[in-house]
């Protein structure tokens, strides 16, 4: 149950997320004329800061990082990295194969954000959010 429970707050964090990283990759390319590769760098570090204050706040409350805030997020971004791969990987292919999307990137980026979600969940939950919290 807690892991369903878990799996949903995710699901939404990372929702809230997707709409940071597609609305800022958009904004930067359709209305600053940015590289979408590159506006995708500045819009995913958003994303992922966001995600990370949704899910030490809501989905992982109960668990402990042992880490001050600020390591915490550096680690998250760490962990994060993996997914972020898998994330840009999909993101460029998709820009790469389908050149009617270079003007609308934020449908790659979800596509890229969705293909990531099962690698980011598991390594929040299992390496940096592992420990129960305890009240002291």
């Amino acid at each position: 149950m807690r892991l369903r429970h878990e799996a949903g707050l995710f699901a939404i964090g990372g929702m809230l997320g997707l709409v940071v990283d597609a609305a800022t990759v958009q904004a930067l390319v359709g209305w600053g004329d940015w590289n979408p590769y590159l506006a995708r760098v500045l819009s995913f570090l958003l994303a992922a800061t966001m995600t990370w204050a949704w899910n030490r706040r809501h989905t992982f409350a109960h668990r402990a990082s042992g880490c001050s805030p600020a390591a915490e997020w550096l680690h998250w971004m760490a962990l994060m990295g993996l997914g972020a791969c898998v994330n840009y990987a999909v993101y460029a292919a998709l820009l790469l194969s389908f050149e009617q999307l270079m003007r609308w990137p934020a449908l790659a980026a979800a596509a890229g954000s969705a293909a990531a979600a099962l690698v980011n969940f598991s390594t929040a939950r299992g390496v940096l959010f592992r420990q129960p919290k305890t009240d002291l």
